[in-house]
């Protein structure tokens, strides 16, 4: 074999090795990810469940549940409840999913840079609906004379499904 020939022979190897690690590399990591997101019956049935707790309690309240994302899935206002437990529930909801934690959790934050945006509450009242450790939504309620009712009717909601949630796993 010449030298031209060997050279040539070698380089394919070496391109053929090359090209054969870069794609097995682009195999190991997936061009896509599988998410796991609440059904509406879910979240309606936390809504609900949410919105009970509170009766129970008297009080009436607003419940928002929202995906993963922060997007509303399902809004409740009970009968006599003020309009205003809607933005604020869907506020608390959409902050506990963004941030992956109560929001009675984040109230030191509030008074930040971060903590003064327009679209987020960080006042108790909001959870994120975990599965499994992921993440798949959030709940937050408003209209209780404490926050840390909205936040015992929230988890209410959530503990209502919980089990068929961890099951669907």
């Amino acid at each position: 074999m010449t030298t031209k020939k060997r050279c040539s022979s070698t380089f394919a190897l070496a391109l053929a090795g090359t090209l054969s690690s870069g794609v097995a590399s682009a195999a190991e990591e997936p061009m896509m990810v599988s998410v796991k997101r609440l059904s509406l019956e879910t979240s309606q049935r936390i809504a609900q469940a949410t919105v009970d707790a509170c009766r129970e309690k008297g009080i009436q309240i607003g419940v928002t549940v929202v995906d993963r994302d922060g997007v509303v899935q399902t809004q409740l206002r009970d009968t006599i409840a003020a309009p205003i437990t809607i933005p604020i529930s869907a506020k608390k909801a959409y902050t506990a999913a963004n941030f992956n934690a109560a929001t009675s959790a984040l109230e030191p934050r509030a008074d930040t840079a971060v903590g003064r945006q327009d679209f987020l509450v960080m006042s108790a009242g909001g959870l994120p609906i975990q599965v499994g450790g992921a993440l798949v939504g959030g709940v937050g309620v408003s209209g209780a004379p404490a926050g840390e009712t909205d936040e015992a009717c929230a988890q209410a909601g959530i503990d209502a499904v919980q089990d068929d949630l961890d099951m669907a796993m």
